[in-house]
């Protein structure tokens, strides 16, 4: 790679950067208005994956975990999903009820509304950011809450988006209340057409 590709390189990974921290701060911003207290997001930090390594970074394929999944349409198609193990999604339940960490023993029909509400208004907050900022368009579908095994999860969404990259794109970021943090992952996965122009 000469030193031009290089530049070039270095410019895309500080853009890409920039619409992540602004994502992340209006993402922040909507939670808040949304369950009527502050709640932060972390600076993301971002990182090319390759998809056989996805499992190792929520446990491990046999982890069990909560997969939220929105596919996304426009021009920036592709499909966007947080996955958490299960004790964090119990946690983050916790954090969204405002009851005491620990209370959430297992995830009825209200807590999986609630981690899906949780998972639209961010997933959906975040592709509108960068859309924004990338002048592409982005438009969500209504998520889907799966709770098995990574394994599981992983194959599930891999093979039924027909994923067209050996990599997907991670954004490593915590969900900030007044008494406790989350560590929550997006993982981007590309459509045919992103990856046939990246």
């Amino acid at each position: 790679m000469d030193s031009v590709e290089t530049f070039a390189g270095a410019r895309l990974d500080r853009l890409l950067e920039q619409m992540a921290e602004l994502a992340a701060a209006r993402t922040a911003s909507g939670l808040s208005t949304m369950l009527g207290r502050p709640i932060r997001m972390a600076v993301p930090r971002l990182e090319l994956v390759p998809i056989a390594q996805v499992a190792d970074y929520v446990g491990g394929p046999e982890q069990e975990a909560v997969g939220i999944y929105l596919a996304i349409s426009g021009d920036l198609a592709g499909h966007i999903m947080l996955i958490l193990p299960l004790s964090d999604a119990m946690r983050l339940t916790d954090m969204l009820m405002e009851v005491p960490e620990g209370t959430t023993a297992s995830l009825g029909p209200i807590e999986r509304s609630a981690l899906a509400e949780v998972g639209n208004v961010s997933a959906s907050l975040f592709m509108s950011a960068i859309a924004n900022a990338s002048g592409l368009s982005a438009w969500p579908s209504p998520p889907a809450v799966m709770i098995d095994m990574v394994g599981a999860i992983l194959d599930v969404i891999l093979i039924g988006c027909g994923a067209v990259s050996d990599e997907i794109l991670l954004l490593q970021t915590q969900f900030e209340g007044p008494d406790r943090s989350i560590e929550i992952y997006f993982w981007l996965v590309p459509g045919a057409t992103i990856a046939a122009e990246g």
